[in-house]
């Protein structure tokens, strides 16, 4: 038995799930998302609950039961409240300005690195050195942090780059004389 998969998915006020064969559909107000559950997992609307059962007591279906549950988690919560990362920049002259479509980066290069923001993502910068990405989809807004975070990663000598706020760099010692 799997104990993530067992658990039914709580669905909160404002969030509507639809069901429809292999396909749940979430839409709240973040927006709506999709996802089509794997062939050997049932799915099942109780009420404010949505549970998945396997199929067929095998290995695989096991596998994918806590997977899939998980998924329908992220997607429900994802279209009620969304998803935040925040990040940090530290280093001087670093900072980033976020506009309407783009986000402007200066990271101690020859030039400013200028990253498309993708649609249903909305980046903002409350303080030049802070960055806070947020969305609906849990690994799309994931994949932008990461791929914000390797313009500069931090460096473990003076800390300088771009890092999630609860990350913790661990730093080395300088040269010694």
């Amino acid at each position: 038995m799997s104990r993530v998969g067992k658990n039914p998915v709580a669905i909160p006020a404002g969030v509507q799930v639809d069901i429809s064969g292999q396909t749940v559909r979430a839409k709240g107000k973040r927006g709506e998302l999709s996802l089509v559950v794997h062939d050997e997992i049932a799915v099942a609307k109780d009420g404010d609950k949505v549970t998945l059962t396997p199929r067929h007591l095998t290995r695989r279906s096991r596998v994918l039961w806590g997977t899939n549950r998980n998924l329908v988690r992220n997607m429900v919560h994802g279209a009620g409240e969304g998803f935040t990362i925040n990040m940090d920049i530290s280093g001087v002259g670093y900072r980033a300005q976020a506009d309407a479509k783009t986000l402007k980066l200066q990271l101690g290069y020859s030039h400013d690195i200028e990253f498309p923001i993708p649609k249903g993502i909305t980046i903002k910068t409350p303080k030049p050195t802070e960055i806070e990405v947020s969305g609906a989809d849990k690994q799309q807004v994931g994949q932008v942090a990461a791929v914000i975070r390797a313009k500069r990663p931090p460096e473990p000598y003076k800390g300088k780059g771009i890092k999630y706020s609860t990350e913790t760099i661990l730093r080395k010692e300088g040269k010694k004389k």
